[in-house]
């Protein structure tokens, strides 16, 4: 379905490292999302007409699924807490899933009788409908990370690298899980940047009891709370651009590298996966902007 997406090295700082390229997997559906909703795709469950999804309004699940919805010919329905000034004028993730023709829905109207949301870590098929919980966290998006460690384990045969680090940010922790799941020959770090630490290991035991196949987690030197400005973040995303020449998400990827810059008693090579979600960069350059006057 996808060719594997290409390693370069690159340099950021005193770091040369391996970057993995998912944002060049597909021009609209990238990243960990593509990886994760692979199985969509793929191997979708018969007979399905829609998507029913939920999450937040700027989700870039919810702006992947848009994409398999339009590709498939399903109808797809997103439940979020709906932000009336935000769907005035929609942009960036909500503007395009709007485009490919995704109906919002208020969750407080969500009728489907599933269970905890917040517990769901499977599809949930019923009738022609499929239910992907939030974020695509969820035992299905196994198949397609696992195709991300097959064609690692290539890369690195094919390069001779016997030792690798593997660093990836990480919200629900499904891809960074799966991952090392399916990679027991280097060590997976995941950096959480949604919750701490002890968040990121409940997302792991709720989708994988047997620890032996969780991800190393590294925290972040200090405590960021998720989607809050912060102007040293947006400068490390600036340097970022500048000294690799690529473009990174602005919500996870800075955490990721303040983390890993923080921590250099790690040996190299290490290899970073660049986890898409850039079409969310566009409402968080703006928000910025309004924030600090020197961001222009």
């Amino acid at each position: 379905m996808f060719k594997p997406s290409p390693v370069e090295t690159v340099r950021y700082k005193n770091l040369s490292f391996y970057l993995k390229r998912d944002d060049l997997l597909h021009p609209d559906f990238s990243g960990n999302k593509a990886r994760k909703l692979f199985f969509l795709l793929h191997n979708p469950p018969k007979n399905i007409q829609k998507i029913i999804s939920y999450g937040s309004m700027q989700s870039n699940a919810m702006y992947s699924l848009s994409v398999i919805a339009k590709m498939r010919g399903w109808e797809f329905e997103y439940y979020t807490r709906i932000n009336e000034k935000l769907l005035q004028n929609p942009k960036g993730n909500l503007k395009a899933a709007l485009k490919n023709g995704m109906k919002l829905k208020d969750i407080r109207h969500w009728t489907l009788d599933i269970g905890d949301l917040n517990l769901l870590s499977e599809c949930k098929t019923i009738d022609d409908v499929v239910i992907v919980p939030e974020g695509a966290r969820c035992k299905e998006a196994e198949e397609g990370i696992k195709l991300l460690a097959q064609e690692i384990m290539e890369w690195a045969e094919n390069e001779n690298i016997k030792q690798l680090n593997i660093f990836l940010p990480s919200g629900t922790g499904t891809t960074a899980l799966f991952l090392q799941k399916n990679l027991s020959r280097f060590q997976v770090f995941a950096v959480p940047c949604v919750g701490d630490k002890e968040y990121l290991k409940k997302q792991f035991f709720a989708l994988e009891a047997d620890e032996k196949f969780h991800p190393t987690i590294l925290e972040p030197p200090k405590k960021y709370h998720f989607g809050k400005l912060y102007k040293e973040l947006f400068a490390i995303w600036q340097k970022l651009k500048e000294q690799t020449g690529v473009e990174f998400d602005l919500l996870y990827d800075p955490i990721a590298f303040k983390t890993i810059i923080s921590n250099s008693r790690f040996p190299i090579p290490f290899l970073y996966i660049h986890q898409g979600g850039l079409k969310g960069n566009e409402t968080m350059i703006e928000r910025y902007k309004k924030k600090f006057d020197t961001i222009r």
